[in-house]
């Protein structure tokens, strides 16, 4: 099979144009929103003239469908963070759907493209795959809200009349995703691949302090019964609590707060906060998940607040399957003798809900300085070509 490079770029151009921000490269499209559902649209147009059915499923995510009895599926999603980069998951659609034409044109073997919805989470954590995984159930999802209060229900809506039954997985041999490292490993060591291993877990939720809304002067220190004091005692003692349980590769982060009434002259008397942990180890996770909630609720007592911890998301590590990482791992020393690696994905990504209903793999290419979730994301294009040439010759192979 030989791609078409000129083609591959060009298509990954086009795609960032819709919600293009101004800012670099930079891409703003989250889930549902109108940028999101017009590039699913052009998508669609772009799987159907590559030969394959295009397909919505209830929740958005988009199938483009080899009529083939089994194809292998190959693909990502194509939302984006709220500031986002141009190849967060755009990478992989984009290799699906090159893939799919360089198999056509070359009689190689059926390929269908996966676009899952919400991969970035505004509603969860890997939404679309997550709900197709049988992981959580479409009754569930649609209780789910993003941080401006409106329902994963309620967003889906505006893709409606797109929608149609979930897609089969029985009709899929496995499933490729190609993404961008997301990390510096690769960058800095001048490197050209990475064949994953494994995806870490993930646990998200969020915690709540409850105290007493009052006067910010006129309430004596002791008196007080902040909010925001306790999510900060919290936050402080977990760092230290976890320093004997955690590892190098262990991360934790509190990257959303809520306070209220948010207000300078009031000292608050609720913060809501997010509490994300990552782990290889699932029994670590566990254990993380004991020190939080253990250390929550003993600042809650000792300052006289209430705590209330919400819904736990998140997935277990997932291994990817041998036989397909060894296609990867054959194709890369091919196309890129000893300019590659084996590596964990200590980010999460949709191939961690796929690989429990078939085979998964995933390859990853380099993220220059490390950047990504931000407008400055970027990867040198021939390192973008590099990876969809291991994963040309690695489909050939199977």
């Amino acid at each position: 099979m030989q791609i078409n490079p000129d083609r591959f770029l060009n298509d990954l151009h086009t795609l960032r144009g819709f919600g293009a921000s101004g800012v670099g490269k930079g891409v703003v499209r989250p889930a549902f929103s109108p940028p999101d559902i017009a590039a699913r649209d052009w998508l669609a147009g772009q799987m159907q003239d590559a030969g394959l059915t295009p397909h919505y499923d209830p929740v958005g995510s988009l199938f483009g469908l080899s009529d083939a009895e089994k194809s292998l599926l190959v693909g990502s999603h194509s939302d984006s963070q709220p500031e986002g980069g141009w190849l967060d998951g755009a990478l992989g659609v984009i290799c699906g759907l090159e893939l799919a034409r360089a198999s056509a044109e070359a009689g190689g073997p059926p390929i269908s493209i996966a676009n899952f919805q919400d991969e970035e989470g505004r509603f969860g954590v890997t939404t679309g795959s997550t709900i197709w995984s049988g992981a959580l159930s479409l009754d569930a999802a649609d209780r789910l809200t993003d941080r401006d209060g409106i329902t994963f229900a309620e967003a889906r809506s505006a893709m409606s009349h797109l929608a149609s039954d979930f897609v089969d997985p029985g009709r899929f041999s496995g499933f490729v995703e190609v993404h961008i490292e997301q990390g510096p490993w690769l960058y800095e060591a001048g490197e050209a691949a990475g064949v994953v291993t494994d995806i870490v877990g993930i646990r998200d939720m969020r915690i709540t302090f409850d105290g007493e809304q009052n006067h910010a002067g006129t309430t004596p220190m002791h008196r007080r019964k902040d909010a925001v004091q306790a999510m900060v005692a919290f936050i402080t003692a977990i760092n230290e609590r976890f320093r004997n349980v955690v590892t190098p590769q262990t991360v934790w982060t509190n990257g959303h707060i809520e306070v209220h009434p948010n207000a300078h002259s009031i000292v608050p008397g609720r913060c809501t906060f997010s509490m994300q942990w990552r782990d290889g180890d699932g029994d670590r996770l566990r254990r993380m998940e004991t020190i939080i909630r253990d250390t929550a609720a003993e600042i809650a007592a000792d300052s006289g607040l209430a705590v209330e911890f919400g819904t736990m998301l998140g997935l277990e590590p997932v291994d990817m399957a041998a036989p397909l990482q060894n296609a990867l791992a054959d194709a890369a020393e091919t196309v890129c003798p000893g300019r590659w690696r084996r590596m964990q994905s200590g980010a999460l990504h949709d191939a961690a809900n796929v690989a429990k209903l078939m085979p998964a793999a995933m390859l990853f290419v380099p993220s220059i300085n490390g950047i990504s979730h931000d407008f400055a994301e970027d990867t040198d294009e021939a390192d973008l070509v590099t990876g969809m040439q291991i994963l040309a010759r690695a489909v050939a192979s199977l």
